[in-house]
């Protein structure tokens, strides 16, 4: 099986793990992740694509170091604001998707996910996300990955790590280095089952 892992940042793989798989890193975010993706696929075609990364978490259950798989993924922002608040693409009359599902295909817990230009760090937007959509986690990639994949017809994977609780902004409370470690023990163990 050829297997694209799609990273946004090079400190999140470890290379040596994965001989037998192709490696594209995208750069942070949506628009990196989907121009660099949509270039690669028109050149090559893998049988997966597995999108790895780090995510901040909503749940205080899902702590940090732990790794779930992404089933359900949004691109949170896109829509539009009216005094009331929030309105979808639909709500304002656009037939854009914006939501993906894929089916689980690990024994990793299964989340919903949110992919935002910006990452969340204050305590009012906080609770307006999870009022509105209820995420488990959030990403800057995630959705766009799902999306790219979908247009070519090319079964994808979303693992995520976490590295923080998403609460008011403070990275000494994060835990990349155990979030990297954790998401490259599992993601090695998923490859070498498939």
């Amino acid at each position: 099986m050829k297997t694209l892992i799609l990273v946004a940042t090079e400190n999140e793989i470890v290379r040596e793990n994965f001989p037998d798989c192709s490696i594209l890193v995208t750069g942070v975010g949506m628009l990196n992740t989907a121009v660099e993706l949509t270039i690669y696929l028109n050149q090559k075609k893998p049988d997966l694509v597995i999108n790895l990364g780090v995510a901040g978490s909503f749940k205080k259950d899902l702590l940090v170091g732990s790794v779930c798989e992404v089933v359900r993924d949004k691109i949170s922002e896109l829509g539009a604001e009216n005094k009331d608040g929030f309105l979808t693409l639909d709500e304002i009359g656009f037939i854009t998707k914006n939501s993906f599902e894929a089916k689980a295909r690990t024994s990793l817990v299964n989340v919903s996910s949110i992919t935002v230009n910006t990452i969340h760090g204050n305590k009012k937007n906080i609770a307006e996300i999870l009022e509105r959509l209820n995420p488990d986690v959030e990403s800057m990639e995630g959705a766009a990955c799902m999306m790219v994949c979908q247009k070519f017809n090319i079964p994808s994977l979303q693992i995520r790590s976490i590295s923080n609780f998403i609460e008011e902004r403070n990275k000494e409370k994060w835990n990349l280095s155990l979030a990297i470690k954790n998401l490259n023990f599992e993601a090695k163990k998923i490859i070498s089952n498939l």
